[in-house]
C-alpha cells in the first residue's frame, strides 16, 4: 500500500465529480429513448472520434500495452498497425449502410436482411462477448486502485461500477461521448507524464537506450515468422488483424452507436477517420513504454505485468503524479465502461424488450427501461471483474484473444449479408454454428496464435453459410435491397444522389480522401524499418 496523500485524492476527487456533474447536465436533455440511444444528433465529428478512440484504447493499453511489450517486444506493434485499412474498409462499406437506415442499433440491419432470428443471434452474441470486455475495465481499474490503496479489489470494482453505472444512465450516449473526450486528453497526458518520467530516469539516452535494446531483440517489430502459434508477426499484423479490426470498428455496436449519433455520414466517417490516423501513435507510445520500462528494470520478472507502470510511478514519489496517473487509469477504464453499459442497454431494450416483450410503448417507457438495463447490466459485469482479477497476464491481450473468438461469426453474417447473393437466414446461422466449433476445436487441439481465430471463424461461417443456404433454401433470383448491389440498384432506379456534402452515401463506393489511409498505412510500415535500420 502506497501513501497516496491528500493531494492525489483530491486530484481523484475532483475527476469523479466531475464526470458525475457531467452526468447530471445531460440529464436534463434526454428527453426520449432516441435522446437516450443517440443524443439529439448535432455531436460534433471530432468528439465522437475522440469518444471511439478512449473507447478502444483505453485503460487496457494504459497498463496493458506496456506489459505487453515489456515481455514481447515492439513487435507487438503489428497487432495495431492495422488500423487504417481496417477504418478504409469500415467507413467505406459498413457505416453507409447503418447510417442511411436511421437504425439505433446495427443489429436491426441482420433482421431487414435476413431475419429475426439473426438479428436474436448476434445481439446475443454481442451482449455475451461485452460481459467479459465490461469485466476486464473492472479490474483493470480495480488493480489501480488496489495497487495505491491497499482496498480490497473486489470492493474497488463495486465503487468503480457504481460511479460508470450512475453518470452513464442519467445522461445517456451524450454523456458517454463528452466524458470520453476528457477521459481521452487526460488518458495521454498520463502517458506523456510517464514518458517523461522515464526518460530523466534512464541511465542512457533515449537513442543509446533503444541501441541496447536492439542488441537484446526487443525493438525488431518486423517479424517474418510463417509460424502460426506466434502472435507477433508482421502476417498476423497485416493479415489475421485486419479482419479482426473491421469487426471491432465495423459491427460492434458500442463503437458505431458513436458515429449514428453524428450529424451527417460524412461526420460519422471523419470521426472514425480520426482513429485511423492516430492509432499508430497512440500505441506506439504506450508500447515505447513498456520497452523504456523494460529497460529501467533490466527485463526483471513481475509477479503481475500489468503493475509495471504503477511501480514506476510510485518509485518516482512526486507529489501529485499519482493521482495524475491514477486519473489516466480510471479514466480510460470509464470511457469503455461507459460505452460498454450504454450500448448493451441499447441493445437489449431494442432488439429484445421491445422487439419481444413490450413492441407498442411510448419513448419515455423504453427510456426507462435503457436505465433500468443499465443498472442491470452494471451489477451483472462485476461477476467477470473478480474473476479475472486473479489473471497475471497482460489485460490487453486476454481481451483481444476473448474477443476474438467472436469474429468470425460477425463478420460472416455482415460480410455475407452486403455481398452474397444466395445466403439465407437458415443457411448463414448453420455457418456460425460451424464457425464457432471449428474455433473451440482449434482452441483445444491445435497450436495457433489467436489473432488468427477471426480469419478460421470468419472462414468457415462464410463458406459453410454460403453452402448451406444453397441446399437448403436453393439459389435467389435477385440480390436484396441490403446488399451492396441492391443498394446500387435502389439508388438508380429512385434517382438518388450517391453523394451529400462531398460524401458518398452509397455502400461500397469509396470517398477520395480515404486513400489517404492507405497512404499512411504504408508511411508506417516505412517509418518503422527506417527506425529499426538506424537504431
Amino acid at each position: 500500500m502506497l501513501e497516496f496523500g491528500l493531494l492525489n485524492w483530491t486530484i481523484v476527487g475532483f475527476y469523479i465529480l466531475g464526470s458525475l456533474v457531467l452526468g447530471v447536465y445531460f440529464n436534463r436533455r434526454v428527453k426520449t429513448a432516441e435522446h437516450y440511444y443517440l443524443g439529439d444528433r448535432t455531436t460534433p465529428w471530432w468528439a465522437i472520434g475522440l469518444s471511439v478512440m478512449a473507447t478502444y484504447v483505453g485503460s487496457l493499453s494504459f497498463l496493458g500495452g506496456p506489459a505487453w511489450a515489456y515481455t514481447e517486444g515492439f513487435a507487438v506493434i503489428f497487432i495495431h498497425i492495422n488500423y487504417p485499412i481496417a477504418i478504409f474498409i469500415v467507413i467505406s462499406v459498413f457505416l453507409p449502410f447503418f447510417y442511411n437506415s436511421g437504425i439505433a442499433t446495427i443489429y436491426e440491419y441482420l433482421e431487414r436482411r435476413f431475419g429475426s432470428l439473426s438479428r436474436a443471434v448476434m445481439s446475443a452474441i454481442f451482449l455475451f462477448g461485452n460481459i467479459a470486455y465490461s469485466g476486464i475495465m473492472l479490474y483493470t481499474t480495480a488493480l489501480v486502485i488496489e495497487f495505491i490503496t491497499g482496498m480490497d479489489v473486489v470492493t474497488a470494482i463495486w465503487i468503480v461500477s457504481a460511479i460508470a453505472v450512475t453518470y452513464t444512465m442519467l445522461g445517456g450516449i451524450s454523456a458517454v461521448i463528452w466524458t470520453d473526450v476528457i477521459q481521452s486528453v487526460v488518458l495521454l497526458i498520463g502517458a506523456i507524464i510517464v514518458l517523461v518520467l522515464l526518460l530523466d530516469a534512464l541511465p542512457l539516452s533515449l537513442w543509446q537506450t533503444l541501441g541496447e535494446l536492439k542488441t537484446a531483440g526487443k525493438t525488431d517489430p518486423f517479424n517474418m515468422s510463417t509460424d502460426p502459434s506466434k502472435v507477433s508477426t508482421i502476417w498476423t499484423g497485416i493479415v489475421a488483424m485486419s479482419i479482426y479490426h473491421v469487426v471491432v470498428y465495423g459491427v460492434n455496436q458500442m463503437m458505431v452507436q458513436r458515429t449514428l449519433a453524428a450529424k451527417s455520414l460524412g461526420d460519422a466517417k471523419k470521426a472514425y477517420t480520426l482513429m485511423g490516423y492516430t492509432a499508430f501513435f497512440i500505441f506506439s507510445l504506450f508500447f515505447l513504454l513498456g520497452l523504456l520500462l523494460n529497460a529501467y528494470y533490466q527485463d526483471a520478472h513481475f509477479e503481475n505485468g500489468n503493475t509495471i507502470m504503477l511501480e514506476f510511478v510510485a518509485l518516482a514519489d512526486i507529489p501529485g503524479v499519482m493521482g495524475l496517473i491514477t486519473v489516466a487509469i480510471v479514466a480510460a477504464a470509464m470511457s469503455s465502461l461507459d460505452s460498454s453499459l450504454n450500448s448493451m442497454a441499447t441493445v437489449t431494450t431494442i432488439d429484445f424488450y421491445q422487439q419481444y416483450f413490450k413492441p407498442d410503448e411510448t419513448s419515455s417507457h423504453y427510456l426507462r427501461a435503457s436505465r433500468i438495463f443499465t443498472v442491470v447490466w452494471g451489477l451483472l459485469i462485476v461477476g467477470p471483474a473478480i474473476i479475472f482479477a486473479g489473471s497475471d497476464g497482460s489485460v490487453l491481450e486476454i481481451l483481444s484473444k476473448l474477443g476474438s473468438f467472436f469474429v468470425g461469426a460477425k463478420l460472416s453474417m455482415y460480410f455475407l449479408g452486403f455481398y452474397s447473393k444466395h445466403t439465407t437466414e437458415r443457411g448463414l446461422l448453420v455457418g456460425v454454428a460451424c464457425g464457432f466449433a471449428t474455433l473451440w476445436y482449434v482452441e483445444y487441439h491445435m497450436t495457433i496464435a489467436w489473432p488468427w481465430y477471426c480469419a478460421i471463424g470468419g472462414a468457415v461461417s462464410l463458406v459453410v453459410g454460403w453452402v448451406s443456404s444453397i441446399a437448403l433454401d436453393g439459389f435467389q433470383e435477385d440480390f436484396h435491397p441490403y446488399t451492396v448491389q441492391g443498394q446500387k440498384r435502389l439508388f438508380e432506379e429512385n434517382g438518388w444522389d450517391t453523394k451529400n456534402d462531398g460524401w458518398y452515401v452509397l455502400p461500397g463506393k469509396v470517398d477520395a480522401s480515404s486513400y489517404g489511409l492507405l497512404v499512411f498505412f504504408v508511411a508506417c510500415l516505412a517509418t518503422l524499418y527506417l527506425i529499426q535500420y538506424l537504431l
